[in-house]
């Protein structure tokens, strides 16, 4: 485990606009070499090697500094009944104490983001979202929906523990009550006066948990402690794995879906429930898509040549007899497959499994071919195990 570094952030920083998190300079001592923008926040992506970084999460366990995972908090006497018209899924099932991943769609049933909502209290919610504005998106559609709503940021930020020695980790941590955690299930958590929400969920379809500090001047505290505690027993500080995500077939906003894409054509029919008897913004409009079809489908594709080094910056074309029936979205090699894997948006007429194709990478044409997804683990028997 190597030790923490004293590095200053201003080397990385260019300027206000781009906000620091609570662990940005205990990331940067503990070996983060470059920073990403996500939701107008610096976000570690660079810990030295992107596959030790993967083996070190399916192997043992990584520290995520993922605090640009804004929380949009939901609060009032309709904030049931608000958060449910954001939403095309039926949230009426859901207790206090659980997660759901649900879609925000707008009206014309285009995807607006795919946050993780958890339920604090009756009419009390945070939407723990991917990359977009959804805190806008919100505060608009609560000005002229009539309902009794406050929607506001407020001061919470996650950090991701993730990786089959997580739990032992959070145990030694913080006790058994949020170490035995249900799948997607969260608990409010007393840290020595320091409060947190500790969640059995994460971005890496492994055994994982998210903490969520509830008080920004405590990062390095908490981001120490962790390390302090899960180095001995195996924790890395690391970032996410596009590896591990790409495997699972989870999708990244911007990257594999956009509000140009609805649910139906990303193969999400089952978090749009168009029967429930609430309505929400897109109710019309995904009842059209649905009825009408759509023409293209998310897929997932093996390709051939050398294995691929970094990841995809450009929609590569995907061609049949050499015309163009779709593009890959997001492509990375799998050095436990041994194979270049990449998700891909396909004409529906061409994406049935087994379809061969050809995919234009950078270095050219190699032959590809769709098959199943997930490439790995595809009933996600890992994150939910017991």
């Amino acid at each position: 485990m190597a030790s923490p570094s004293t590095e200053d952030f201003r080397q990385f920083s260019f300027g206000t606009q781009v906000r620091k998190s609570p662990f940005s300079d205990a990331a940067l001592r503990w070996g983060a070499q470059g920073f990403s923008v996500y939701n107008h926040m610096y976000i570690p992506r660079d810990f030295g090697d992107p596959v030790q970084n993967f083996w070190n999460l399916v192997n043992e366990a990584i520290l995520c500094d993922v605090a640009v995972e804004r929380q949009v908090e939901i609060t009032g006497p309709d904030a049931a009944r608000f958060t449910q018209f954001l939403s095309c899924r039926d949230l009426s099932s859901c207790e206090v104490g659980q997660c759901k991943y649900v879609l925000i769609t707008d009206q014309d049933g285009g995807i607006i983001n795919d946050p993780i909502l958890l339920k604090l209290g009756e009419n009390h919610f945070w939407l723990s979202i991917a990359d977009s504005d959804v805190l806008l998106w919100a505060r608009g559609v609560a000005a002229t929906a009539g309902m009794d709503v406050e929607v506001r940021e407020p001061d919470v930020s996650p950090l991701q523990l993730q990786g089959p020695h997580s739990r032992d980790i959070l145990r030694a941590a913080f006790g058994d009550a949020p170490a035995d955690l249900k799948y997607y299930r969260f608990m409010e958590y007393d840290w020595n006066g320091v409060p947190l929400v500790i969640s059995r969920t994460g971005w890496s379809s492994e055994l994982g948990y998210e903490i969520f500090l509830r008080d920004g001047s405590k990062g390095d505290l908490l981001w120490d402690y962790l390390m302090e505690i899960g180095g001995p027993m195996g924790l890395h500080p690391g970032h996410t794995s596009s590896i591990r995500r790409i495997e699972a077939a989870m999708l990244s906003y911007h990257a594999d879906m956009t509000l140009a894409n609805n649910p139906f054509e990303l193969g999400m029919d089952r978090l749009v429930d168009l029967d429930m008897e609430a309505d929400f913004v897109s109710k019309a409009a995904l009842t059209r898509i649905r009825d009408t079809g759509v023409t293209q489908f998310q897929v997932g594709i093996e390709f051939d040549g050398p294995p691929l080094t970094g990841s995809n910056d450009e929609n590569w074309p995907i061609s049949i007899d050499g015309a163009t029936v779709g593009y890959v979205t997001s492509a990375v090699h799998s050095p436990r497959l041994e194979k270049n894997i990449a998700l891909a948006l396909v004409a529906r007429n061409h994406a049935g499994i087994g379809t061969e194709a050809v995919v234009t990478t950078d270095t050219g044409p190699v032959a590809c071919r769709i098959v199943p997804k997930p490439f790995y683990d595809p009933k996600k028997a890992i994150a939910a195990k017991s």
